[in-house]
């Protein structure tokens, strides 16, 4: 009888659609973001953007999808017109001190 591989699912390894589907490079990362791969570059030189990392022997810069997705939901959390928490306008108004010295 031949022996068998006895690999467990999540140890079985990932159909290539799905590997690349989790990592995108520049160019797709910037077309998913509604961006120009410019703009992405210059974020990661200014250490700004979406975390990124080098892969592979050529060292080649890629993004993971859902830190991506985290990245987005970290901006619209920042985003005072999508966080109500932060909108200047929730905020109770503040009384400004009398400019009249008490005698």
């Amino acid at each position: 009888m031949p022996a068998r591989s006895l690999l467990l699912p999540s140890a079985a390894p990932a159909p290539a659609g799905a590997v690349r589907a989790a990592f995108l490079n520049v160019k797709d990362a910037a077309e998913y973001l509604g961006l120009s791969p410019h703009t992405l570059y210059v974020w990661r030189h200014r250490r700004q953007g979406p975390p990124s990392f080098r892969m592979g022997p050529r060292g080649r810069v890629m993004y993971r999808r859902e830190a991506l997705d985290a990245w987005i939901r970290e901006q619209e959390q920042a985003d005072s017109r999508s966080n109500a928490v932060l909108s200047p306008l929730s905020a109770t108004p503040q009384q400004r001190p009398s400019r009249i010295p008490n005698a």
